[in-house]
């Protein structure tokens, strides 16, 4: 088939992208890049059957496809707040042109929504029949209501016109190829444990979360993707739930390192506790999580020392450059 990517050269995009490579399929790879990177592409570019194209899906998008995974929209809470109506607009403006697109092309459509449609939940752990208890007016909302009304947009677009959909809601998730500054809970902890630097915990680290390996997260949105028995809601993320503490000490077992623990103030309508409950993923896709938290954390720790270490030495690079210049030439 040929397979239409939104937000592909993104964390989760990149390694949904090399997945349906492997499969046969054909993939155009769509983002801005405001927070994917070139990098996770990069050894694409050589494939013949990937193209690239940069685009914002806030405007319309034409192309001849089968299948539409809609990713696009930055889901770490640095990025989303950093251009709060530039990610609404993302989310809404940019759900309805690929659902137009679908509707167009008679393709199904696949939307990446979140966990985060659950909000601070009264619910745990949270089964797809939970309606959520989302601030509308927070700092979080931009993503959050942002979701939702996708989600809203998917049903209505479904039926009134018959488009083919399909909803994934994602709980967090982890792996190669997140961002140094991505700014969520594993990828910080990481940084700053290889960095020596203090461990940051918002709040009392009694807050809870589950951790999806990125390759089980991919597995489950095909099989969501590829089923005919269900439209969605349904979620995909790792049912087994630690507290932020926790997850810091075993980052820093894992990294050897001796940073220390510090606290700080819990964000504004940051969850207490979020869970997913996958018994309709595990019935009507039979998937369920396989890679074990530890050794995900190992590939993804493996993954950070070999990027930091590259950052390390282009910066000795460049300051060796400068220091070996004739004054004149600096001033």
């Amino acid at each position: 088939m040929r397979i239409l990517v939104t937000g592909g050269a993104g964390f989760i995009g990149s390694h949904l992208c090399d997945y349906l490579l492997n499969k046969g399929h054909d993939v155009i790879c769509v983002d801005n890049l405001f927070s994917g990177a070139k990098d996770n592409i990069r050894h694409l570019f050589g494939n013949p059957f990937f193209e690239f194209v940069r685009h914002d899906v806030i405007q319309p998008f034409f192309a001849e496809v089968d299948q539409i995974y809609h990713l696009a929209c930055p889901a770490s809470p640095i990025h989303y707040q950093y251009n709060p109506i530039k990610t609404i607009k993302t989310n809404v403006m940019g759900t309805i042109n690929m659902l137009g697109l679908a509707k167009r092309i008679k393709a199904r459509i696949l939307l990446a929504s979140t966990s985060e449609v659950y909000g601070d939940p009264h619910m745990h752990p949270q089964s797809e029949t939970y309606w959520g208890n989302v601030n509308p007016i927070g700092i979080r909302s931009c993503y959050d209501e942002g979701k939702r009304v996708a989600e809203t947009l998917m049903m209505d677009y479904h039926r009134q016109n018959n488009v083919d959909i399909r909803v994934v809601r994602i709980f967090n998730t982890f792996g190669p190829r997140m961002a140094i500054n991505d700014g969520r809970v594993i990828s910080n902890f990481i940084v700053q444990a290889l960095n020596g630097d203090d461990i940051t915990i918002f709040g009392e680290g009694t807050q809870t979360r589950s951790f999806c390996y990125v390759s089980d997260l991919i597995e489950g949105m095909v099989r969501m993707q590829e089923n005919t028995e269900i439209i969605g809601p349904i979620n995909l993320g790792n049912p087994v739930e630690l507290t932020i503490l926790e997850l810091a000490k075993k980052i820093l077992s894992i990294t050897d390192t001796k940073s220390r623990i510090v606290f700080k103030a819990l964000p504004q309508d940051d969850p207490t506790q979020r869970c997913p409950d996958i018994t309709l993923a595990h019935k009507m896709l039979n998937w369920e999580p396989k890679v074990p938290l530890d050794e995900g954390l190992q590939r993804t720790i493996a993954y950070f020392r070999g990027k930091l270490a590259v950052e390390h030495r282009s910066d000795s690079a460049a300051k060796w450059t400068v220091s070996q210049l004739p004054i004149d030439s600096i001033t």
